[in-house]
């Protein structure tokens, strides 16, 4: 504990869902150290927290919700998993290759591709994150594009009808797509209908699709789907995906780099 000011219960279930995004799951011993409070306390902030579909309580303890009902805003996403983001953000960047056209969909694990990039020559970038596109203005040598469209504000990125339409006047080498959510039987799934369509239209303009996504999404799913894993073709986790993961996804054909 610290001499720091008591959290709200707002702040202090946030931190709840945030610690189960990187833990999965947590005894209630452990969220009373981390957070300061009673055990007590910490089951009443659990049971509002299933109350609202993001935690489920277990015997002795709470583990993340595998259903999705909305994403976290940019900065919390920017604040978690930080070191799986960079190598799967350094995987992913080996593929690229001077001269390409490649696409780099919303998101803070994409964006992590951005210092692993200043070598590539004559790269043109296409993106609809804001964020992204606002990175690579330094870069030494690139064609940037930022897609237009309806801007979400949360996650800085632009979606909707508009977006798809320009991407589908592109002709793309690479499309890196993002998720919040993604498993085998799902694929790739969001909260957002309106963040479909930028992904398909990707995925439709590009000869090869990958999708970058650390395992702490794994085994999680949201309302809408967005593409099949089998229509990206690779997927780039993290060392964290449990082998038994690994091997269902390999024997349903997907091409899998656990960075």
């Amino acid at each position: 504990m610290t001499d720091a000011a008591p959290m709200i219960p707002d702040q202090r279930r946030a931190t709840i869902v945030q610690h189960l995004h990187r833990e999965r799951v947590l005894s209630f011993r452990q969220l009373s150290d981390l957070l300061g409070v009673s055990q007590m306390t910490v089951r009443r902030d659990v049971a509002a927290l299933e109350e609202q579909g993001l935690a489920h309580s277990t015997t002795g303890g709470v583990k993340l919700a595998p259903r999705l009902l909305s994403e976290p805003p940019r900065a919390e996403k920017a604040a978690t998993d930080v070191a799986e983001k960079s190598a799967i953000a350094r995987s992913a960047a080996a593929l690229v290759r001077d001269t390409m056209t490649v696409y780099l969909d919303a998101g803070t694990t994409v964006q992590a591709m951005r210092p692993h990039l200043d070598h590539v020559v004559d790269l043109t970038v296409v993106s609809n994150d804001l964020a992204t596109v606002q990175a690579f203005i330094d870069h030494p040598s690139v064609d940037l594009i930022c897609v237009g469209g309806r801007v979400d504000k949360t996650n800085l990125s632009t979606i909707g009808r508009l977006t798809r339409l320009s991407l589908a006047e592109l002709s793309l080498d690479l499309a890196f797509i993002s998720s919040s959510s993604w498993d085998l039987s799902h694929g790739i799934t969001t909260p957002v209908e309106a963040k479909i369509e930028a992904k398909r239209a990707a995925v439709e303009s590009a000869e090869r699709s990958v999708l970058m996504a650390d395992s702490s999404k794994y085994g999680r799913f949201a309302k809408y789907r967005a593409l099949r894993l089998d229509e990206v073709g690779t997927v780039i986790t993290d060392a964290g995906l449990p082998d038994a993961a690994a091997t269902d996804l390999g024997a349903a054909g997907v091409e899998l780099v656990r960075a």
